[in-house]
């Protein structure tokens, strides 16, 4: 439940026992079948400004006045905020858990950080799309979006002055991985992506004035080759198979990789043709899947973090605003991967003051503790407010004591999480509680979690305990 989504639900607590792994994963397959809506959360501003437009000439930046500019800005921030609440809600809500999970996990395979609302709208909605659907299909359709054409600059990438950035991330971030290709391979590919481009709706532009139609020698195959032809001759590369299992095997199973598995893995994913379904089903329906050393030895990401606790205690927030300032503390707000390789994961999600505060967050949600930690610097997460020169300093020191010290008002809805333990005795509540949360053993005693829970009262008990259980290290654990 953890690794093929974000945890049990609180409504699935009672499930756990009736059914095997297989029947789970069956049903988690299931429930992710039906296509995804597309998502469309972008102010009505711009949505009639981009509509409106005769000719795309006209939204050129040097045409719009600072106000007009400044607007468009702000409120493409305010709509990227938006759509990340909008994915988080689905993550936490959604039946289809595994759609949702491989979507987050493409979300950092192809990462993306872009200030156009529809641009990562589109890049989303084919994420989700595919998510365990044909990798090369995504792969192609990715490449194509305006997100990811904008974002690695093959707008600029023409004949006679090809821009290499968007071939060489191809190669070694979302194929065949650094030190399968040569520095030849990349100038060739890159004449090949020219003339890729994206309108300002983001629908995709092939401009053949742009494109070199010359010869070109890839990965040791030469011929007159666009864009997707690249694409194919990647895709047709083992290595590609074998770099992707070993990403997702380590999302997956285990951050230490078993290169027998990942072989056996790989080979199977290239004689399938990439089907990322068949892949999945290889690694949740193996034996070696439940060995001790693959249970609670991943770091869940801030994201699996903050979406597991929701699912388990259903709760509401009284301002999405504290969602976003915990995502940017603990070091992962969705649409925003520190650069285009995305998001490191494993032990880089742990430091001295992550660690604290992801131990500190479910007695922060239910006590209405005050978020007092400064999350990083970084102008684009902080809705361009960093270096706004119009912005008065004393008003602006002000606003950003106010926004990191609001208490995080949540209101928890724990009927469901409580009356599951009613017939559970109470003695045997408390490991009732460690096995339904925890993955890894606790190195925490029983005694000192009793110590500090309150003992009041048999529901009070289950909801304190269940907090010290959720703030203990091997929480963090999945």
């Amino acid at each position: 439940m953890w690794r093929a989504g974000f945890g049990p639900a609180v409504e699935q607590l009672g499930d756990l026992s009736k059914y095997s792994p297989k029947q789970f994963y069956k049903a988690l397959v299931k429930a992710s079948d039906k296509k995804p809506d597309y998502v469309n959360v972008a102010d009505n501003y711009l949505d009639g400004l981009y509509k409106g437009l005769e000719d795309a000439g006209r939204m050129q930046k040097k045409e719009l006045d600072k106000d007009e500019r400044k607007m468009v800005q702000q409120k493409n921030r305010e709509s990227i905020r938006n759509l990340n609440i909008y994915w988080l809600h689905e993550m936490v809500n959604s039946s289809a858990q595994l759609r949702e999970k491989m979507a987050f996990f493409w979300h950092g395979h192809f990462a993306c950080r872009n200030l156009n609302i529809f641009y990562q709208q589109g890049l989303l909605d084919v994420i989700r799309r595919n998510a365990t659907g044909n990798f090369g299909t995504m792969l192609k359709e990715v490449s194509k979006t305006a997100a990811m054409l904008n974002f690695l600059n093959n707008q600029q990438n023409r004949k006679d002055h090809p821009n290499e950035n968007f071939a060489r991330e191809v190669m070694e971030l979302f194929t065949l991985g650094r030190g399968n290709y040569t520095e030849d391979d990349v100038k060739e590919a890159a004449r090949a992506f020219t003339g890729w481009s994206a309108n300002l709706k983001g629908e995709f532009v092939f401009r053949r004035m742009q494109h070199d139609f010359g010869s070109k020698t890839v990965l040791g195959k030469t011929g007159n080759f666009d864009g997707g032809e690249v694409l194919d001759i990647l895709l047709q590369q083992k290595q590609t198979a074998k770099f992707i299992t070993q990403k997702l095997y380590k999302f997956l199973v285990n951050e230490q990789p078993d290169n027998e598995k990942i072989e056996w893995l790989a080979d199977r994913f290239y004689k399938n043709e990439y089907d990322i379904s068949k892949l999945l089903e290889d690694v949740f329906t193996s034996d070696w899947f439940f060995d001790q050393k693959n249970i609670g030895c991943i770091i869940k990401s801030p994201i699996e973090l903050m979406a597991g606790i929701q699912r388990m205690l259903p709760m509401t927030f009284e301002k999405d605003e504290a969602i976003l300032l915990l995502q940017r503390a603990l070091g992962q707000l969705l649409f925003y991967p520190p650069n285009v390789a995305g998001w490191p994961g494993g032990r880089t999600w742990i430091d001295s003051s992550t660690l604290m505060l992801r131990m500190r967050i479910p007695q922060m949600l239910n006590d209405r503790d005050d978020f007092n930690v400064k999350p990083k610097d970084d102008d684009d997460q902080m809705m361009g407010r960093k270096n706004d020169p119009d912005e008065d300093p004393k008003a602006k020191a002000a606003n950003s004591v106010k926004r990191l010290n609001r208490p995080v008002i949540v209101n928890i809805d724990w009927s469901l999480y409580t009356k599951h333990y009613e017939s559970t005795p109470r003695e045997g509540l408390l490991a009732m509680i460690s096995s339904n949360l925890l993955q890894a053993k606790s190195q925490v005693k029983p005694e000192l979690i009793n110590q500090y829970a309150d003992n009041s009262g048999r529901e009070n008990f289950i909801k304190t305990a269940t907090l010290q259980v959720m703030s203990t290290p091997e929480y963090q654990l999945c």
